[in-house]
């Protein structure tokens, strides 16, 4: 296989940043379809639609459903054809970016999206993942291209829930762990291809910029303020992370995230603090990694405040046979597992989530 590094074309961050979006859009088409939902449109819709029209474009304003589901992409689909709109712009977070980006694919017009929260690296990527009418997670598709433009304004970012920047962390966490097992044994990538160097050094940063400025930045959006720390993991967050996952590959952190959302008690968590506990189980599963690191990645996870314990995700008391079904699909056929060195057995998966879950309540109690 080809080195395969992939990215978006323009990705612009800083506060007040949406108050520019006319600028970089115009660049881009003339009539963007904008896809938010009630919540975030009343946070930046004034500022965004100000900012359009003062570049003369007509935004085509449109509601989002929830998920990014084949019938909600179906929906804009038809909005976008009979308005004529040109650019799919997706505003808010992963799953109203990853539906922009599904219609702007299938529709052939540019892509834009604006995260308002910093809880996924979905911003920068070429993916959708999809759900179907009940919530439940159906796997993902990888599209042939990046976003145009990611625009990120911090300010609207530091003003959010903490929970979800430090959401963000636990995805970005998962970046270096998973791309150095892809390397390790040569496994693809999502670019369909394997790791860069560029991509490696990108994944090993945004690790390394988490544990410096992880803490710090978490405190200040709880005071609701926009610093260096917080502008830093937001980078880390969202295009780092972005980069890093895409070019450089997927393991177990993110096959055990996957299953969690069929389990009812994982409903609340949000994607980032899922990977969280996929990461600690993976340490615990891979024989190559020495305790150090463990220690250091759950340790760093007990400070921000991620889920490291089967109490925190929901799942306190869950048996071993219930966890059977992750342990099942993480070795199934197909399985992201299979980017690490050694085969991964159903027995071994229940094994390293049982251990984690002991782990983390240990440190925990430490903390």
């Amino acid at each position: 296989m080809h080195n395969i590094l992939i990215a978006p074309r323009k990705y612009v961050q800083g506060r007040n940043a949406l108050a520019q979006a006319g600028k970089h859009f115009k660049i881009l088409g003339k009539k963007p379809l904008v896809l938010w939902d009630a919540t975030v449109k009343s946070i930046v819709g004034k500022t965004l639609l100000d900012s359009l029209a003062e570049e003369s474009l007509e935004a085509v304003d449109v509601d989002f459903k929830g998920d990014c589901t084949r019938k909600e992409v179906d929906r804009v689909i038809g909005i976008i054809k009979d308005k004529g709109a040109d650019i799919a712009v997706g505003v808010g977070g992963g799953k109203a970016l990853d539906t922009a980006k599904a219609v702007a694919i299938e529709t052939g017009i540019r892509i834009v999206t604006c995260p308002t929260i910093a809880s996924t690296d979905s911003p920068t990527s070429a993916a959708s993942v999809w759900y179907d009418d009940d919530g439940n997670c159906t796997g993902f598709d990888c599209w042939p291209f990046n976003p145009d433009l990611v625009l990120v304004d911090s300010l609207v970012i530091s003003r959010g829930p903490a929970r979800a920047l430090v959401a963000g962390m636990g995805d970005a966490l998962a970046t270096w762990v998973e791309a150095k097992v892809a390397l390790q044994t040569g496994a693809g990538n999502i670019a369909g291809g394997v790791s860069t160097l560029a991509a490696m050094a990108i994944a090993e940063l945004g690790y390394e910029v988490l544990l410096e400025h992880g803490i710090e930045a978490k405190r200040a959006v709880e005071a609701s303020v926009l610093t260096p720390s917080v502008e830093k993991v937001i980078e880390a967050n969202i295009l780092h992370s972005g980069l890093g996952f895409e070019s450089g590959g997927l393991a177990t952190a993110h096959m055990i995230a996957n299953c969690l959302p069929s389990f009812p008690e994982c409903r609340h968590l949000m994607h980032g603090e899922e990977v969280a506990f996929g990461v600690i189980s993976q340490l615990c599963l891979d024989k190559a990694v020495s305790m150090d690191e463990v220690y250091e990645a759950v340790d760093f996870e007990v400070a921000v405040g991620l889920p490291v314990t089967f109490a925190d995700i929901g799942l306190e008391g869950v048996s071993p046979d219930r966890l059977r079904t992750i342990g099942d699909t993480c070795a199934s056929e197909g399985s992201l597992c299979g980017s690490h060195c050694f085969k991964v057995t159903s027995e071994a998966v229940v094994d390293a989530m049982i251990a984690a879950d002991a782990l983390g309540t240990e440190c925990k109690r430490l903390a």
